[in-house]
């Protein structure tokens, strides 16, 4: 039962509309540009606020010469008003989606390499079943870890590549395949007709480097698991696209998950080498925010995001490589050994 103060004092007065208005003005930090955005005018913006303050007997904003600060207070009614606001939207989401069951919006974080393999596979999969699904993607760093997107709410699911131990309090993690990373080259590199290569012998070669720390950190331990000194960097950059660009010229080595191998082998010629990185393999995963209502809509995804992941975790066969004089690259060299895929609930 509700208590008599919530009743008088936030149940009854307490507005959604001025809460919207708070968070606007503490965005902008000015009533005049939030108004402009809200178009409202300032003294609807002043008595809104006005209104919120009166209602909880405390202090908002802090006005000074730049324009208001949101107080200590303000900040907790903001964090605890952005929960709100996006259950709310999980709601409508919801209530969309029992109207029209085929129909509605995902939102989902994932990063250069997860794009470039299995997101792109669950949402071909996805769209063919239920095309009036709109899957909206935030190119999110989520190999840094820090999944920040999913913790402002501004995302339904992250796909991200993790130790096996990962976990936080606050996020959910399933498990869906191990991701081993893979020495790679382009077919036209004089690496890629070798049957025996070893990580010493690449120490020289000019290395494309992923910005993201997760990968270099991979590659560091790789080299230094072999004694050897980490390989000077050619190239640094996350875009998968440059790297199988710069990896055609058969000028280049990188290292790439073999995930994205997968999709990508046959269409830029690339060639996994026979290499043991000595490095314990990643994981794919779907994470997402303990404690959160989840839309239909984004179980569904997640459901798709299964089923490509069941085919990826699938022995890879792929399609005989040919070099630019005609000369076959022997198959057999060319696809790195399966591991067994494991798989949290």
């Amino acid at each position: 039962m509700a208590t008599p103060d919530w009743d008088q004092r936030i149940g009854r007065r307490l507005k959604l509309r001025d809460l919207h208005i708070l968070s606007v003005v503490a965005h902008w930090g000015s009533m005049a540009k939030a108004a402009t955005h809200l178009a409202m005018t300032q003294p609807a913006i002043s008595e809104s606020i006005a209104n919120l303050e009166s209602v909880l007997c405390v202090r908002l904003l802090d006005r000074g010469p730049r324009g208001v600060t949101p107080t200590i207070y303000a900040q907790v009614l903001l964090r605890r008003g952005h929960v709100v606001f996006d259950e709310l939207h999980q709601g409508l989401k919801e209530i969309e989606f029992l109207a029209r069951p085929t129909a509605g919006d995902v939102r989902v974080a994932a990063g250069d390499t997860m794009a470039a393999g299995l997101l792109p596979a669950a949402i071909d999969k996805l769209s063919l079943r239920y095309p009036a699904i709109v899957v909206r993607v935030a190119q999110a760093s989520v190999e840094r870890m820090d999944f920040r997107e999913l913790r402002e709410r501004t995302v339904d699911v992250a796909l991200a590549r993790v130790p096996r131990a990962f976990e936080e309090d606050d996020l959910d993690c399933e498990i869906l395949f191990d991701d081993p990373h893979r020495v790679v080259v382009g077919a036209k590199s004089p690496w890629a007709t070798r049957r025996k290569v070893s990580l010493a012998q690449m120490v020289n070669e000019p290395w494309l480097f992923a910005s993201n720390q997760m990968i270099r950190e991979l590659i560091e331990e790789a080299f230094k698991a072999h004694g050897l000194d980490v390989p000077r960097e050619a190239v640094v950059g996350s875009s998968i696209l440059m790297r199988n660009q710069l990896l055609a010229t058969g000028r280049f080595v990188t290292v790439l998950p073999e995930s994205v191998l997968r999709y990508n082998a046959r269409q830029w010629a690339l060639k996994a080498l026979p290499v043991d990185l000595g490095v314990a393999a990643r994981c794919v995963a779907v994470v997402t925010l303990k404690n959160r209502t989840v839309s239909p809509v984004a179980e569904l995804f997640v459901q798709h995001v299964r089923e490509a992941a069941r085919e990826i975790a699938s022995p890879f066969r792929p399609t005989k490589l040919v070099k630019a004089d005609g000369v076959p690259i022997p198959a057999a060299a060319s696809t790195p050994p399966r591991t067994t895929p494991n798989r949290r609930a």
